[in-house]
């Protein structure tokens, strides 16, 4: 049986995948990108000074003169990508903005993607989240009917063939009934590029009523929200993790549930609760945590934790090749 990323890269090979590195100053970046395009896997744009980031490529061993290399500061669309930007901002930024915007790579990167000229990006290796979120809600936007966008993390453990969907675990910090739902329902969506069927756990430290407070009634409000956005999905809730996961357990605390018992999407109330949920399964469950993985967004832009490897790095590329596949 393939694993995982196996079957990601076959997905995503030969299809020539254009995803945009803005940070072409760090290492950690251009040798991931190096090893996409020589797999074959992705056609990377790395954004930096020329010299400087072919002089890197050479010194890991990838002379290839085929990997494009795009600077800001000297680009022959860079008068048109102004026009365009001024237009898509609608009034909210001038040309003289936009000349100073589009000079940091990042807003420079996310123009690229919603010209059409590339696919994805992936950033975040050395800006914060804020940095890489921003000109994304700004120029691509979410998709019609999300009111935000969303971290989650794919928690993958090959050698069990196991993989779950944990969410919000990076952006929002306290999300009312109705951003839990849109949360829910995209996370579902998310779901399908990992070849999982979405069975999905609205979690809480109550079930199905057990605790009357209102921390647990958004949670079940946010249910059913979200069965009303998405009816053909397995959506259940509230539940307690162990309902959730354990099969014993949800025969006791939630015996007509269709999710209980057999959740593989994992639904947090809150930014708290999630970020914590994922690294106690990461560091005591001995899961790869891969991510945060930002959905609602029209077109795939992904952050990166400034902490990311090589690897990180290359992994979180794939997937955001297959999220421009899926698109």
């Amino acid at each position: 049986m393939r694993n995982l990323f196996g079957d990601l890269r076959a997905k995503i090979a030969g299809k020539q995948v254009k995803i945009v590195f803005p940070e072409g100053i760090d290492e950690r970046v251009v040798r991931a990108a190096a090893r996409l395009k020589f797999e074959g896997l992705i056609e990377p744009i790395i954004l930096g000074e020329p010299d400087a980031v072919h002089n890197l490529l050479v010194s890991f061993g990838f002379a290839d003169p085929g990997i494009t290399v795009l600077d800001p500061n000297n680009y022959d669309g860079f008068e048109e990508m102004k026009e365009k930007f001024v237009e898509l901002r609608k009034g909210k930024a001038t040309l003289e903005d936009a000349d100073k915007l589009l000079r940091d790579v990042n807003y420079f990167g996310v123009m690229l993607v919603q010209l059409g000229l590339a696919d994805g990006m992936v950033s975040g290796a050395i800006h914060s989240t804020a940095d890489t979120v921003r000109p994304a809600l700004q120029i691509i936007k979410t998709k019609p009917g999300i009111s935000r966008t969303s971290g989650v993390f794919l928690m993958n453990r090959e050698n069990t063939n196991e993989r779950y969907i944990f969410a919000d675990c990076a952006i929002n910090i306290d999300p009312n009934a109705q951003e839990l739902a849109e949360i829910a329902v995209n996370t579902a969506e998310t779901a399908a590029i990992f070849d999982i069927e979405p069975k999905v756990a609205m979690l809480s430290f109550s079930t199905m009523g057990s605790a009357n407070a209102p921390q647990a009634i958004k949670v079940q409000e946010a249910t059913a929200i979200a069965k009303e956005l998405a009816p053909n999905v397995a959506i259940d809730g509230e539940l307690q993790f162990d309902a959730a996961f354990d099969e014993i357990t949800a025969k006791i605390k939630a015996p007509f549930s269709p999710v209980a018992g057999k959740a593989n999407v994992f639904v947090f109330p809150d930014l708290q609760s999630g970020n914590i949920g994922y690294k106690i399964a990461q560091r005591l469950g001995m899961f790869e945590a891969v991510g945060p993985i930002l959905q609602g967004l029209n077109k795939p832009v992904n952050d990166l934790s400034r902490g990311s490897s090589a690897e990180d790095i290359y992994k979180l590329s794939i997937i955001t090749a297959a999220q421009a596949l899926d698109n």
